[in-house]
């Protein structure tokens, strides 16, 4: 096989896919190491697409069968590529996110023209030609037929997955029968196939989030501006009084007059010393101004307050029967209030519900 830089395909593909083990494996992804091994898999990766463009390795006018059994597996360099350059973190998501999306295309497109996609895959690969931008393995309106796609597709990952570990089980076997080793391979390729249509939909879906995003950070003020802001020229003349100035708020702690009597700073006469110590050595809380008992009385006073109620109101005054005129207004009481008994019985103002 070819040499690149002295290093055969093989030799490059192996190396790459030890750092995306390490990428995979490892849980800081913010930490240089992290980053280092992320670059240098997409560097390996990228080397391997450009050895096997050279060597002519897939070509349009062959068939699945034309593939060797060991040449399955650089299938899968682009969605490897895809893969890694998705793990880059660094201020150019948006351009990570689009080559990572073209190299999964590349990837489709290649199996679709060796015709490895399965029907169901064919159909969302062509979904997806028609609207990368929204594309959804699950594209339906409806609620539950999205939520039984989900499900479907599960599944399908599932069974997918449990298959691709049982043939690596058998290594004995993989090294010997060409058979078994071609069908692990294709088994791969049939999950990763999967899993690329997954990837995707969630480029897709980021790609949305960041076109909402603004499309550059505010720049940060200059001085200028600043001196603007402030109602101040180039010169540091002003002509706001209320202008809070570093230099000002500085002078606030010096003198007030120089040694002309010319003021340095604004200031206000007053008598009112003792009055402005008490505001500034004051509880951060409003104090209560009266007792209860006060309130209670003032408001007997305004007339806010109802004496009476309660078993008191039940007590009777009785009447000085030395006082002749008390004893007439009761006695003119019980005479109205026994004629208006007389005149109105009880019940005699319910006439709805009589039948």
């Amino acid at each position: 096989m070819m040499a690149h830089e002295g290093r055969t395909l093989r030799e490059i593909y192996d190396e790459a896919g030890a750092k995306r083990d390490l990428v995979n494996h490892s849980f800081d992804s913010n930490s240089p190491a992290f980053q280092q091994n992320v670059l240098s898999a997409v560097e390996l990766y990228e080397r391997c697409l450009d050895l096997a463009n050279r060597l002519s390795l897939f070509s349009p006018n062959e068939s699945l069968d034309d593939i060797s059994s060991a040449d399955l597996q650089y299938l899968l360099l682009d969605y490897w590529l895809a893969e890694v350059v998705l793990r880059i973190n660094d201020r150019n998501r948006r351009v990570n996110l689009l080559r990572a999306q073209s190299s999964h295309e590349s990837y489709l497109k290649q199996l679709d023209n060796y015709d490895m996609l399965s029907k169901g895959d064919a159909s969302l690969l062509q979904q997806y030609y028609d609207a990368p931008t929204t594309f959804s393995t699950a594209s339906t309106a409806d609620a539950a037929a999205r939520r039984d796609t989900k499900i479907r597709r599960f599944k399908e990952e599932k069974a997918l997955k449990q298959r691709l570990d049982y043939l690596e089980s058998n290594k004995r076997t993989l090294s010997t029968d060409d058979g078994a080793y071609r069908e692990l391979q294709l088994a791969n390729i049939a999950y990763c196939t999967h899993q690329a249509f997954q990837s995707l939909e969630s480029i897709a879906q980021e790609l949305q989030i960041l076109a909402l995003a603004p499309s550059s950070p505010p720049a940060p003020p200059s001085s200028e501006d600043a001196r603007e802001r402030n109602g101040r020229g180039a010169d540091g003349y002003s002509e706001r009084l209320d202008s809070s100035i570093p230099q000002l708020s500085a002078g606030l702690r010096g003198p007030l007059l120089d040694n002309k009597g010319k003021p340095l700073r604004p200031f206000t006469l007053t008598s009112k010393r003792q009055e402005f110590r008490n505001g500034v050595f004051r509880p951060d809380h409003s104090l209560p101004t009266m007792s209860i008992d006060e309130y209670l009385e003032e408001e007997r006073r305004r007339g806010g307050m109802i004496d009476g109620g309660g078993p008191q109101s039940q007590v009777r005054p009785q009447v000085d029967e030395d006082d002749v005129d008390a004893a007439d207004r009761e006695t003119m009481k019980a005479r109205e209030w026994d004629e208006f008994v007389e005149a109105n019985p009880r019940g005699s103002g319910n006439t709805i519900n009589r039948g």
